[in-house]
């Protein structure tokens, strides 16, 4: 700005007048901010009055702006809200609402060799729960008959007509109730799981309860914001609408869990599943529905305290009669399912005839590989956790340990040390163990007939290959030995069917060839998880990047989970979908697309060229006209168009 155009009456360079009063004041108010003695310049010259006050709006409305792009790129204001809702917003206690069953460690004098049925057939309205460490009884819960199941369904989808309007913060006020709960009785929960699926404890700490603690951080800290309306960008015909995409709940979500991880798995879905509006019904697996009654009272408990209908969530416990039930019942709405690719496919049967939408999550046959470059005392302790953690029922658990030549008799060496050092036993008997049971005294079998198979074609088991009924296993029990193999080779079954026990499996890759190494770890019906151990970061991520898995980790294992803001899920035979991530909890929602007028009073209108009856001649000449307009790849073609929409128009 000139001189000139600040001149007053007087000739003095200064802002017009009926400006100057805003000026000072903002110029005063900045000298006062910044503590300079105004009264020495309270006949200070307009025009630097004026820059000061220009210098001190510039940078106010460019620190405005800087915060808005922060807040938009890391949302610092929902994270201050968050913060002050948790320290202000105590949620209340449930402890005097779940009652807490017997913790003794289970025993059983008889010592039975065979597990008890699952069902007795004097009384086929029940299912026996044992100990798999002890086989000793734990208690009955209900086998669900169809119409059972129907019964639930009625009453979740019930009371999901009134959760669909709960708001975030009631919803994370109830999350917030089950995570203050699930805190204060770590040890209760670990034993819990301890006694019903025969994991050890510490297992059960890192697999129960640290994951579903994160999981529910997670949604307190991320799924408001996962599930806000998402703006779409629009086409220029469309300019004068706002386009996007908002998240519904479906209404009943049914789950159908698997056994490895009792509470994990089922508060998995029901974490996920309540905070996007919905009901949720769960099948829980009838090997571990002892637990599953115990902890399904938590998330009742946590409904009711804060006021809202127990009835929101359903526990299902039963045979495979009553998953089937779940799939086909007409009141649920989405079905996500963890298991075997076997079942998978008969959940998709009974899904299909309602073309109810499916989530599968089927297990894998997860690769490890160790180049030649890694220093051995360092990997391998994820060798032995990525195989062990859980007695190797994990999904995402290390089934292929690819080793490569340089190296593979150096680890073989140092692993039979340790795998033969592994401790086994009861998980809740007095002295400490390694690896606890087997969940199913089937999956015994399975492994069984995969470690004979692959002996009888040239491998080499270095120690365990079979049941453990003696030494140290004095409480009866499904157990099956740590195990280490080597020499597997594509000719086995079990370089490509899962094992899902604890096994370590060593295939040594020759030459130490990377292509080799993903061709080998591509020859396989599953693609869940992999991760790859080099010196090199980048040399891991390349090979890396060529497996066909859902999901891959550089240098680490199991990582992937425990960060939920990423999706969970693989591809082949590992299932399709995700859950955990914004794509796992949108899987729980209807994607609605919203288009509404972005201007007050400005319409779309159906032009007279187009509209019926139709003139075909005069309709043709403007939608051409329109084309031309639109996707045109030069001005003289946008020109023509012009003239042809103001001649058919």
């Amino acid at each position: 700005m000139s001189c000139a155009a600040l001149s007053s009456g007087d000739g003095s360079c200064s802002p017009p007048s009926t400006l100057g009063s805003v000026h000072n004041g903002i110029a005063h108010l900045a000298l006062n901010i910044f503590s300079i003695d105004t009264s020495a310049n309270s006949s200070a010259d307009p025009a630097v009055t004026f820059v000061i006050s220009a210098l001190f709006t510039s940078t106010l409305i460019l620190l405005a702006v800087s915060l808005h792009l922060l807040n938009k790129e890391w949302h610092l204001w929902r994270d201050i809200k968050l913060t002050l809702e948790g320290i202000f917003d105590r949620v209340p206690s449930i402890e005097n609402e779940v009652i807490l069953p017997s913790l003794a460690p289970p025993t059983n004098k008889s010592n039975p060799t065979h597990p008890p049925p699952l069902i007795d057939p004097s009384s086929p309205e029940l299912l026996h729960c044992f100990s798999p460490s002890t086989l000793s009884p734990l208690g009955t819960v209900p086998n669900l008959t169809p119409s059972q199941i129907a019964s639930l369904a009625a009453r979740a989808k019930a009371a999901q007509s009134s959760w669909k309007y709960s708001t975030f913060a009631q919803r994370r006020r109830v999350l917030r109730t089950l995570q203050k709960y699930i805190v204060s009785h770590v040890d209760d929960i670990c034993r819990l799981c301890a006694c019903d699926s025969g994991k050890t404890r510490v297992d059960a700490l890192l697999g129960e309860i640290l994951t579903t603690c994160e999981k529910i951080r997670t949604l307190l800290h991320h799924g408001e914001t996962w599930l806000e309306r998402s703006p779409r960008p629009v086409n220029p015909m469309m300019v004068h609408k706002s386009a996007y995409v908002e998240y519904v709940p479906l209404g009943v979500l049914g789950i159908i869990a698997p056994w490895n991880y009792p509470f994990h798995n089922m508060l998995n879905h029901v974490l996920s599943g309540i905070f996007s509006g919905n009901a949720v019904m769960t099948k829980v697996s009838e090997h571990t529905s002892w637990s599953s009654v115990y902890f399904h009272s938590i998330c009742r408990a946590a409904l009711e305290v804060n006021g809202f209908d127990p009835e929101l969530v359903q526990l299902c416990t039963g045979g495979a009669e009553t998953g089937k039930a779940l799939v086909e019942c007409p009141n649920v709405d989405k079905i996500f399912f963890t298991g075997s690719p076997n079942v998978g496919r008969h959940v998709m049967r009974g899904a299909a005839p309602f073309l109810k939408p499916v989530v599968l999550e089927l297990g894998g046959k997860d690769a490890m590989v160790f180049c030649e470059d890694v220093k051995l005392d360092d990997v391998i302790p994820w060798a032995m956790r990525g195989c062990f953690q859980n007695c190797g029922q994990n999904c995402c658990g290390v089934e292929r340990l690819f080793v490569y030549e340089s190296i593979v008799k150096e680890f073989i060496k140092a692993m039979v040390e340790r795998v033969g050092s592994l401790r086994q036993g009861c998980p809740l008997g007095e002295r400490d163990v390694d690896c606890g049971a087997m969940v199913m005294d089937a999956q015994c079998d399975i492994i069984q007939a995969l470690v004979d198979d692959a002996v009888a074609k040239g491998a080499v088991v270095h120690c365990g290959g079979k049941r453990n009924k003696g030494g140290d296993i004095a409480e009866g029990g499904q157990f099956y030995q740590p195990t280490l193999i080597s020499g597997v080779t594509p000719a086995m079954r079990i370089w490509k069917e899962e094992v899902f026990g604890p096994i370590m499996c060593v295939i040594t890759v020759p030459n130490d060839d990377d292509e080799v190494c993903v061709q080998m770890v591509n020859d396989c019906p599953f693609g869940l998880g992999s991760s790859v151990y080099s010196a090199s970061t980048s040399r891991a991520l390349a090979i890396g990047s060529q497996f066909q898995t859902g999901m891959f980790t550089a240098n680490d294992f199991g990582v992937n989970y425990l960060i939920q803001s990423l999706p969970f899920g693989g591809v082949k035979e590992s299932g399709f979908g995700r859950f955990a991530g914004p794509e796992g909890l949108r899987a729980c929602c209807l994607e609605r697309s919203i288009v509404v007028d972005r201007i007050p009073g400005v319409r779309t209108s159906i032009p007279k060229a187009i509209d019926y009856p139709m003139d075909t001649k005069r309709g043709m000449g403007f939608g051409i006209g329109l084309v031309e307009l639109f996707y045109g790849d030069s001005i003289w073609i946008k020109l023509k168009s012009i003239v042809a929409l103001i001649r058919n128009g």
